[in-house]
């Protein structure tokens, strides 16, 4: 009997291995020949991945125009603080001092001034009187040159009797005495009233001179005023204050420390304004920053908490480049609302900014676009969404470009024919980058298409040259125009037969279809078959911003 089983299971065993060898290569006779899908109708999501940092919208250095000693610190690490509050004081005591010496300076100004304004009064009173002086001289000689007038024709008629015997000579005397008296009375008035106006411009200048000091005393006052404001704003800046409402990120001062601001102010904190609402500053590669635009949708996360996604919205995409190894990047700013604060400077932010949202979108799975029936020649597989290569988005980009010209400028058949030879003149030479490394291969890339868009400008004609430029200088591509592709459906033979179709954005899985003889429904090929020549499956495409690339 044990015999019997151990015969048994040998031939079991025997039987099993033949079935197995022999078995039919392409499965079982019911087995399809390759296998399919349909297209269906769902949402495709397109997106840009980046990282970034989180920054503060508004980050404000505080520091201190002063040097001193640290004497008192009022805030620390996270502590909330209004606009104007003091965060800090230096020692103060030598400049309270010299506020007190020109506050004394001052006063003592300011006492000088009064008695300045009071010899300008004393000499306008001495003018006043020296004015009334001359007024009084003036007419004691206008009462001298009446009385000599009178005195002198006294004297001619005492004159005039006495040569006819009729007067007498004591007459005669006493008439020439009075009018010797009034004319040396009217010198003396004339000489008195001389003295007392040079004694009045005397008295005019002396009025000037106390106006003078007078103004010169309050210019003093006003200059001294104003040393006394710089050192009380001196004063003011040992309170070192907050410029605006927010939270203390930075500590850069400690209690007793002595600060130095001969060259430069000395940064003692730094204070994020209002972190509730923060920033993301992504790097963006220069083959993504045309799908950006101002309003887009971004989720993100973190890696504090990786569990949780959060959102936010693109603000802008900088002008300003950077390269780095000939990689150029841009930056984009990005808008998050931080309600429960969980967001902290700092933190590395995973993006994906939602390019394009399609609800309801006529889609293929990708295999169905990386399928390629025996016989066919082996192609670069299809690059992920996000990271095409040069080489692999060159074929597809050169036929649309060329297919963009020839509907929108219309060239002549010489014109088109010279067209066609500068993109396959380009198709020939993309061996020559094989072997250079990514960031070389992309800057070459970028000087070809340089000298392709001036070899296609220089064959046409003003008008032609003039759309292609604008066509070539467009921030986005014609709406829904898509990159070609193709698809395969089973013939009635069973055999796959190629479908030719635009292709729209993809989420990686999924691939929009924006034309092509295909629907809804269709039973599109995806694996299977004798043998499949195709490159290790890898994302389906997506569509590049901007205007048409030539490789």
């Amino acid at each position: 009997m044990r015999k019997w089983l151990i015969a048994s299971g040998v031939l079991v065993l025997a039987a099993a291995g033949g079935y197995w060898a022999l078995r039919p290569a392409g499965g079982a006779a019911n087995e399809p020949a390759y296998r399919t899908a349909s297209l269906d109708r769902g949402r495709i999501t397109a997106a840009v991945r980046a990282t970034g940092t989180l920054t503060p919208v508004t980050t404000v250095l505080v520091g201190s125009q002063l040097s001193g000693q640290i004497v008192e610190i009022l805030v620390d690490y996270n502590s909330q603080v209004k606009a104007g509050q003091v965060v800090a004081r230096l020692n103060s005591d030598q400049i309270r001092t010299r506020r007190d010496a020109a506050q004394a300076d001052l006063e003592q100004a300011k006492a000088d001034l009064v008695v300045k304004r009071a010899q300008l009064e004393r000499a306008r009173t001495a003018r006043i009187k020296a004015d009334s002086i001359i007024r009084d001289i003036e007419a004691q000689r206008d009462r001298t040159t009446a009385q000599l007038t009178d005195a002198k024709r006294t004297f001619e008629r005492q004159n005039e009797l006495f040569s006819r015997s009729t007067g007498s000579q004591q007459n005669l005397d006493t008439a020439r005495t009075q009018v010797e008296i009034q004319t040396a009375t009217l010198a003396s008035n004339e000489a008195q009233l001389a003295s007392a106006r040079a004694e009045l411009k005397g008295l005019d200048a002396d009025i000037q001179l106390a106006e003078g000091q007078v103004q010169s005393g309050q210019a003093l006052i006003g200059s001294r005023e104003a040393k006394l404001r710089d050192i009380m704003i001196d004063l003011e800046r040992t309170d070192i204050r907050s410029p605006v409402d927010g939270v203390v990120v930075q500590r850069q001062v400690d209690l007793g420390q002595t600060v130095a601001a001969s060259l430069a102010a000395p940064t003692l904190f730094q204070i994020a304004q209002d972190l509730r609402t923060i920033d993301i500053y992504a790097n963006i590669d220069e083959a993504d920053v045309g799908r950006l635009k101002p309003g887009q949708p971004v989720s993100f996360t973190v890696n504090a908490y990786p569990n949780r996604s959060f959102q936010g919205r693109v603000e802008m995409v900088r002008l300003g480049a950077q390269t780095i190894q000939n990689v150029v990047t841009y930056t984009g700013v990005i808008r998050v609302q931080n309600r429960d604060m969980a967001l902290l400077p700092g933190m590395t932010a995973n993006l994906q900014v939602i390019t394009e949202d399609r609800p309801d979108a006529l889609r293929a799975p990708n295999a169905a676009l990386r399928f390629r029936p025996a016989g066919t020649a082996t192609i670069a597989a299809i690059p992920a969404a996000g990271a095409p290569s040069e080489g692999e988005r060159s074929p597809r980009a050169g036929a649309a470009l060329r297919e963009r010209i020839e509907t929108e400028l219309q060239p002549t058949a010489e014109q088109k024919q010279a067209i066609a030879e500068i993109l396959k003149e380009r198709r020939g030479n993309r061996e020559a980058v094989a072997g250079l490394s990514q960031e070389e291969r992309r800057a070459a890339f970028r000087t070809a298409r340089t000298e392709i868009i001036a070899k296609i400008g220089a064959v046409l004609d003003a008008e032609r040259r003039a759309k292609f430029e604008a066509i070539m200088q467009e921030g986005g591509a014609p709406p829904r125009q898509g990159i070609p592709g193709r698809v395969y459906v089973l013939d009635e033979a069973g055999q796959p037969k190629a479908i030719p179709v635009m292709l729209g954005p993809t989420d990686g899985a999924f691939t929009e279809l924006l034309g092509g003889e295909v629907k809804d429904g269709t039973q599109v090929v995806i694996g299977g078959g004798p043998r499949i020549t195709t490159a290790p499956e890898q994302p389906a495409p997506r569509p590049r911003g901007g205007a048409p690339r030539l490789f």
